[in-house]
């Protein structure tokens, strides 16, 4: 059904898009049709695809790291209290430079390859992950903690037993969110500097004025996206109905929100 749905609302906008370009008698190098589009698609398909391959690559590691540095770094905030009130500014700091601002630098530190790359993805995705999930950590339902205490439970048994499986749909909500914006890292880190990727091909293309082919790439990062959008979705409720039973999963999602 969501395909389905997708797929609806992708030929909606696209016959809306064709009949804007044929009534307004727009002109090419301003808004391509869908049919210029489709065929600058087919004619570039090669070009396309090995670029694709890269930048996603690019995407999925960066998730990855991202992903990973969030989820330890919300489990320390959380354990340790006294750390939590100096690093947190911190955090919120690293999100306030602006990432046009970083990638500059990270392509002057490590060069031309595939590494700042997944390093601008990485620091855009973290942050959502990393409060999300803290959220959920720390707002876990009180009589589940005060039962862990009462039966002499750890702090550090705590987190894990009781704090880390109630804070799963939290957890899940933020890498949605961190994959949502993955594509925004990698893909910046890409114009300011690199020789292969769908960002690298944007600025070949505009700069040629090959207007269609630059809308070919926007479509392209944007069904990847969604797709990695939904993919996670998915994979993040089939892990929180692995370790809940059906009956406990509305309470949970009730706890985050």
């Amino acid at each position: 059904m969501v395909i389905l749905r997708s797929l609806t609302i992708i030929f909606f906008i696209g016959a809306i898009w064709q009949i804007a370009c044929w009534a307004m008698d727009i002109p090419p190098y301003i808004l391509p049709s869908p049919m210029r589009v489709g065929v600058s698609f087919y004619n570039n398909f090669s070009l396309l695809s090995q670029n694709s391959w890269v930048t996603f690559l690019e995407i999925i590691l960066g998730l990855l790291a991202g992903g990973m540095f969030g989820f330890i770094l919300a489990m320390i905030l959380a354990y340790y209290h006294g750390l939590r009130h100096w690093l947190l500014p911190l955090i919120v700091i690293s999100q306030a430079i602006p990432v046009f601002a970083l990638a500059p630098l990270f392509v002057l530190w490590f060069g031309y390859d595939i590494l700042p790359k997944v390093l601008m993805a990485a620091i855009i995705i973290f942050f959502p992950i990393t409060t999300a999930f803290l959220d959920g950590l720390l707002k876990t339902n009180k009589n589940w903690v005060d039962a862990a205490r009462v039966m002499n439970a750890t702090k550090w048994k705590t987190l894990i037993y009781i704090r880390l499986p109630s804070a799963l749909p939290n957890l899940a909500s933020g890498l949605k969110i961190g994959t949502a914006v993955a594509p925004i890292g990698a893909v910046i880190g890409e114009w300011i500097g690199a020789g292969q990727g769908l960002g690298y091909i944007m600025i070949q293309a505009n700069a040629r004025g090959k207007v269609d082919l630059v809308f070919a790439v926007l479509i392209i990062l944007s069904i990847g996206g969604t797709s990695l959008f939904f993919l996670s979705n998915y994979l993040s409720h089939k892990i929180i109905e692995k370790f809940f039973p059906q009956e406990n999963q509305s309470l949970l999602y009730s706890e985050a929100k």
